[in-house]
């Protein structure tokens, strides 16, 4: 290490990168492959593509590209305001929900702060933590998913923010909102609780919680949204958080003037009108969530019961069988990173799509 590099904090050092799923023309330069022939089943990307009223947005914008973005994107946080009865002053646009989820960081920890996590939430979590200089408390999971009990006993007085994700990613996980709502009523009202509902679009009405209403009753929430899975905006990169407007001002002081491009803006703006695609979207999902578990259970292959549009699944040999499918151009993803070294995660595609990754996984079965 050069001396350079070791005047970053060790902190700094000592972070292992976010590893996204392997894109499609990575993966046909490394083994020859065809990108057409490709499946990419490793990011949880909405197959549909985006919805037509967010490609004529976009469309539209285009002839302002030499322009800057409104940085205070009135137009979408009109629109959220609307769609979710909160005020514009409660609303933090991000590139993408992962920008929204650093500020909270950046805004509330420290150094000699600690931050509480779930084992198996995502990743992006304790690397916002670490990226700060804080400590994470990584308390046990209990059937993959949040022990909201044992994440409220881990608060300590240096404690300042919970993170919970609902559904969670990467084992999809659900907690019951009356779980949410007794950790919100006994959490001390000095700890912000983050709530990532990135994919609560997919979820049925009896099983979401009334989490932007809860606002009202607890200072201490942070909601945060995303446009990236059942809004089909990944390559757009934009999400929001809904929080009391004391501390979506903090968030909006350390957010950069024009961190959502006009594009995003334009096409999030429209996605939120197309409510055709959504339903669409969450029918698609809920067919291939069916495909992929009959198959699992007909396979005889254990997998975690999921509620957003993943399924993460148990293998011998997690990193043979990735190789396996990546030689016949399915890209999943390992979880490995997550200390799940026998599992991976596949996300919920085409009818097609389904169909060419239960192929593949019978023919390494077989073999």
């Amino acid at each position: 290490m050069s001396e350079l590099t070791h005047r970053a904090p060790e902190y700094i050092r000592a972070i292992a990168p976010y590893q996204p799923g392997k894109p499609t023309s990575e993966l046909a330069r490394e083994l020859n492959l065809d990108p057409a022939g490709i499946v990419k089943l490793a990011s949880n990307e909405n197959p549909l593509g985006m919805s037509p009223k967010a490609r004529a947005a976009v469309e539209k914008a285009l002839d302002e590209l030499a322009l800057y973005p409104d940085g205070n994107g009135f137009e979408l946080k009109s629109k959220i305001a609307s769609k979710f009865g909160v005020g514009l002053d409660q609303i933090v646009l991000g590139n993408g929900s992962n920008d929204v989820l650093e500020l909270i960081a950046r805004a509330f920890l420290q150094a000699g702060d600690s931050s509480v996590y779930s084992q198996y939430a995502f990743a992006v979590y304790p690397l916002a933590v670490q990226a700060v200089g804080a400590t994470g408390i990584q308390v046990r999971a209990v059937d993959y998913g949040h022990d909201l009990v044992a994440m409220r006993e881990a608060i300590r007085p240096d404690t300042k923010i919970v993170w919970i994700a609902n559904p969670n990613n990467p084992t999809g996980t659900l907690a019951r909102p009356g779980d949410l709502l007794e950790f919100l009523e006994l959490c001390p009202p000095n700890v912000l609780v983050v709530l990532d509902e990135a994919y609560t679009e997919y979820l049925p009405a009896e099983k979401r919680s009334d989490s932007i209403l809860w606002l009202k009753q607890f200072p201490n929430l942070v909601v945060v949204r995303t446009f990236s899975k059942a809004y089909g905006l990944a390559g757009l990169r934009v999400g929001f958080a809904l929080a009391r407007p004391e501390v979506a001002d903090l968030l909006n002081r350390v957010r950069q003037p024009f961190n959502v491009n006009s594009l995003a803006l334009a096409a999030a703006t429209a996605a939120l009108d197309d409510l055709d695609f959504l339903r669409e979207t969450v029918a698609v999902n809920k067919a291939g969530m069916m495909q992929l578990v009959a198959a699992f259970q007909r396979l005889e292959v254990p997998f975690i019961q999921s509620h957003g549009n993943f399924i993460a699944f148990h293998v011998g040999d997690a990193q043979l069988m990735n190789r396996f499918m990546l030689e016949r151009g399915v890209i999943v993803r390992p979880l490995g990173g997550y200390n799940l070294p026998n599992t991976l995660r596949v996300s919920i595609g085409t009818e097609a799509e389904n169909a060419r990754f239960i192929a593949v996984l019978e023919e390494a079965l077989a073999g």
